[in-house]
């Protein structure tokens, strides 16, 4: 059985059993840790291997138990120099409590995230016990080509209109006198609306960034969320929608919201966007009163169209980074953005399909009062 003991090979005492130090006390054995679990004793032999580490390791805990822990893991870093000379727990400096994680490798080239922690009856006495703790690099490598995947998006995003801002600019200050004002101005907006994309795109990044690392703040202020929703309807016609293609429904007696005014623009400005971009038909934007997650009194807006909608296997990843519901552009980090943005306000939304058989986006706000005003 995984992590069961046995006798110690030498060294003059039994290996301590699973269940020891505490663990019968919390209900837990070590095979219930998720991470890679051996302990060796004051000699150094190992008497605990829970499962995850014969996972981890591909060795079975009977060839662990009672041998020396740096047979059992013989470590090397990515030099090729052996882990346990170096740190040398039982005859190092006294004062060392431990090792932080870092990359190892095992027999075959297998990496494996290692740390470690010294045990002792007091502060500068002999190690008593040696507890590492091993986890599989397969999250940290998904997390980097996560980062490998963004910044190539960036590059590409960032590589069309910063070329264009430099080939208009350079041919102006050339040839600045060969170019009618109709020319002249035409290259500028150019010019004007790639340096707005470009802005655009560093702000998402921004926020990105604030969402990942839980620090997007928000700061509630009142809201009138049908007066913005209508904001950006009458955006889109201005335009060049056609007026009939919008149809807004808002319900009386809303609730008082009270919510950050520029994210929640950037919430509905990306929602009506996607319906009107990849959607077809007329589009729909409901406001409505509904309870939220945490069953208080919330703001609900449900934004609809007629298109094609999102195909079933690809709901689940919506609201993932560098989702695109087609080819028509875009980063694909907006929803991205507005799932953050939605749940920094202790808000939900969700996805589906509209009745007219196109997308349904419905994300619901507390209606987040300060607490002076409850």
């Amino acid at each position: 059985m995984a992590g069961s003991a046995a006798p110690a090979a030498s060294g003059g005492r039994d290996p301590v059993p699973q269940g020891a130090d505490g663990f019968d006390g919390l209900g837990l054995r070590p095979d219930d840790l998720p991470d890679g679990l051996v302990v060796a004793d004051e000699s150094g032999r190992v008497i605990c291997f829970n499962a995850a580490a014969a996972r981890i390791t591909a060795l079975h805990p009977a060839e662990a138990l009672g041998l020396p822990i740096d047979r059992v893991l013989p470590l090397e870093d990515i030099e090729g120099h052996r882990w346990w000379p170096l740190t040398d727990p039982y005859h190092g400096l006294a004062i060392r409590t431990g090792q932080p994680e870092r990359n190892l490798l095992l027999p075959g080239g297998r990496e494996v995230l290692v740390s470690a922690r010294y045990v002792r009856d007091h502060p500068t006495g002999p190690v008593r016990r040696l507890i590492v703790a091993l986890r599989g690099t397969e999250a940290r490598r998904r997390t980097e080509r996560s980062h490998a995947e963004l910044i190539a998006t960036v590059a590409h995003e960032l590589r069309s209109p910063l070329t264009s801002v430099k080939g208009f600019t350079a041919t102006l200050l050339a040839k600045w006198e060969r170019f009618t004002e109709d020319q002249k101005k035409l290259m500028l907006e150019t010019v004007d609306a790639d340096a707005n994309r470009v802005t655009r795109l560093i702000a998402e990044l921004l926020d990105i960034s604030r969402i990942d690392s839980g620090r997007l703040e928000v700061r509630r202020q009142p809201v009138d969320i049908a007066a913005a929703v209508k904001k950006h309807v009458d955006a889109h016609v201005a335009a060049g929608q056609p007026a009939d293609r919008f149809a807004l429904r808002v319900a009386d007696a809303l609730p008082a919201l009270w919510a950050d005014p520029d994210k929640i623009d950037q919430v509905l400005g990306n929602l009506l966007e996607n319906a009107v971009r990849h959607g077809g038909g007329t589009v729909t934007i409901e406001v409505s009163s509904a309870p939220s997650k945490d069953g208080t009194e919330g703001t609900a807006v449900t934004v609809s169209d007629e298109g094609p909608g999102i195909p079933e296997e690809s709901v689940g990843r919506v609201f993932t980074r560098f989702w695109r519901g087609s080819k028509r552009g875009g980063t694909g980090l907006g929803l991205y953005i507005v799932k953050g943005i939605v749940e920094a306000h202790g808000g939900s939304i969700a996805v589906g399909r509209a009745p007219g058989s196109g997308a349904q986006f419905r994300f619901i706000l507390p209606v987040g009062a300060p607490a002076y005003l409850a």
